[in-house]
């Protein structure tokens, strides 16, 4: 659900149909005359991707350094099956879809949350992650139990996102962050109050260390899909891409990718 650097939260039906997509992303049109940029990326022998490598557990790195995390898996499986090797470009959430339109990747990576404004400039692949978003606070925080608390108080952002968005709307101060472990340092250290992001990611932040003083005190009423994100009119990328998923769906790849990092099937 990019949501932010937290979310992060993730219904799913995965098809190989393109142009038709239960999600509800409509139709996707390719330009008269366009280069067939799947062909291109065969041509070539890997996709460009981008994604951010600090929002744990979706996209990060290892203690040895090394990137990893659902997201990461999820679009090198999906590379291996189209026949390509993933070539991922490291970039702040703030510039994700900047770099997109200049090119600089073929596809995002990133827990992106389907919405209607970005389906009016972008392709999504069919969603692969349900997902909430929750209001997290210091442990020792009795002032704020749900979300319209936020008004007046500072809460840790990304400035972009769909959950920043949540928060302005329930009167909160936002405080700009790169990505979810910043936002969580800066929670800790009492220079925020709140951050809202993603459930998942809170979840795994408690798994790893589970003596973090943070708490959820709410979360919002609906869910929301996300879906790998491709620039307007590549129809054969999008079908191709819907396909490897369909297909990880199927044979059970991806399930054991998300059992991996959550412990469940996060589609559903």
């Amino acid at each position: 659900m990019r949501y932010t650097g937290l979310a992060a939260v993730m219904l799913l039906s995965f098809t190989s149909a393109c142009g038709k997509n239960e999600s509800g992303n409509g139709n996707v049109a390719e330009a008269p005359g366009k280069t067939n940029l799947l062909e291109s990326i065969k041509g070539s022998g890997e996709i460009k991707i981008g994604t951010e490598g600090t929002y744990a557990p979706f996209t990060f790195h290892d203690k040895d350094g090394k990137l990893t995390g659902f997201d990461v898996e999820i679009a090198e499986e999906v590379a291996k099956r189209i026949g390509v090797k993933p070539n991922f470009i490291e970039t702040k959430w703030d510039g994700m879809l900047a770099g997109l339109d200049a090119k600089r990747f073929d596809m995002v990576a990133n827990e992106v949350t389907i919405r209607e404004d970005r389906q009016e400039k972008y392709d999504f692949s069919d969603p692969y992650i349900l997902s909430k978003a929750v209001l997290i606070v210091k442990d020792s925080n009795t002032d704020i139990k749900k979300l319209a608390d936020l008004k007046g108080k500072k809460s840790g952002q990304s400035l972009t996102s769909d959950l920043g968005d949540i928060a302005k709307g329930n009167g909160a101060e936002l405080v700009p962050i790169d990505g979810f472990n910043q936002a969580i340092d800066l929670l800790v250290s009492g220079r925020i109050d709140a951050t809202i992001n993603d459930k998942l990611s809170f979840l795994d932040l408690k798994k790893q260390k589970p003596d973090v003083p943070i708490k959820v005190v709410d979360e919002t009423n609906n869910a929301s899909q996300s879906g790998l994100l491709f620039h307007k009119g590549n129809a054969e990328l999008v079908s191709a891409v819907n396909k490897a998923l369909s297909d990880m769906k199927a044979d059970g790849k991806y399930l054991e990718i998300s059992s991996k990092y959550f412990g469940e099937d996060v589609s559903k």
